[in-house]
């Protein structure tokens, strides 16, 4: 789990913002949440699957294009 993490850290920003799109957020940034390994990591990765795809997504891409971490409890 960590070295999806890890992989997901070290793509270029574009290919980031690319999987931030909607519906590949809710997957690959869903994902990412769960693999935190913390319960607050799982319920938010799980909550982003569903809702990534609608609303959620738009909060990845800013903080992406502000040079921050995606969004995380």
């Amino acid at each position: 789990m960590d070295a999806y993490r890890k992989w997901l850290d070290s793509l270029p920003l574009i290919v980031k913002i690319i999987l931030a799109l909607p519906f590949l957020d809710g997957i690959f940034y869903g994902i990412y949440r769960i693999c935190k390994g913390t319960t607050a990591g799982i319920v938010l990765g799980l909550v982003w699957i569903f809702v990534g795809t609608v609303i959620t997504w738009i909060l990845d891409i800013v903080f992406l294009l502000l040079g921050k971490p995606v969004f995380e409890l």
